[in-house]
């Protein structure tokens, strides 16, 4: 029964807030291109055992941007200094905007982030060497990261997708908003540089979901 109590509890705090009707602001976090490496590869790129170095903690706990970048390369040209996020995962995972398609010459479609299947391959270059991944290109699909008591709270479900509305004089909507729901996320909707800059949002952005 505690269970059910808790969830009953949520439910009333979220209709005593008045943040289930889903006017309530969302922080929003810009990601600009980024890589998530598997230690496999991190090894080819900086030597057997390296371990990466934290620079700044993320908003999503237990994540942080490290000190380390390398350059992507494709058949039409190459970005350099992309920033490394940590920590390690199973499978490496490049992070491109919809422009740095036309630079690389390689095309990449909207993902959530593990998706990889299908996905095309790119070249990884370090400082001791290189990497030829097999797939995981993609281009952030726009999500909002959220705990479960969230998720109750803007009566939403993990999977689901949304839309969201941002203010100001370039502000509109966004469609295809997915909703990542996990125990241990912080409330942010995640938009890259482009995203934000067409909508004219800084730091200190927020938005609310229109549904």
């Amino acid at each position: 029964m505690d269970k059910y109590e808790a969830v009953i509890q949520l439910l009333m705090e979220a209709v005593k807030s008045g943040s289930g009707n889903g006017e309530s602001k969302i922080p929003v976090g810009v990601s600009n291109r980024h890589v998530h490496l598997s230690q496999e590869d991190l090894d080819s790129l900086f030597g057997k055992g390296y371990e990466l170095t934290n620079m700044k903690e993320l908003s999503q706990p237990g994540q942080y941007a490290c000190k380390e970048t390398v350059t992507v390369c494709g058949p039409k040209g190459a970005i350099e200094k992309v920033r490394i996020l940590g920590p390690v995962r199973k499978q490496t995972q490049v992070e491109i905007l919809a422009a740095d398609s036309f630079k690389l010459g390689k095309k990449a479609e909207p993902k959530m982030s593990g998706d990889l299947a299908g996905t095309p391959g790119i070249t990884l270059v370090g400082p001791k060497g290189s990497v030829e991944t097999k797939e995981g290109l993609i281009i952030a699909q726009r999500h909002i990261h959220m705990s479960p008591s969230d998720a109750l709270k803007f009566r939403v479900h993990d999977g689901q997708t949304v839309s969201i509305r941002t203010e100001g004089i370039r502000g509109g909507t966004f469609d295809h908003v997915a909703i990542r729901v996990t125990d241990t996320s912080s409330l942010e909707c995640h938009l890259d540089t482009e995203e934000a800059n067409a909508m004219g949002l800084g730091g200190s952005a927020s938005v609310t979901i229109v549904k």
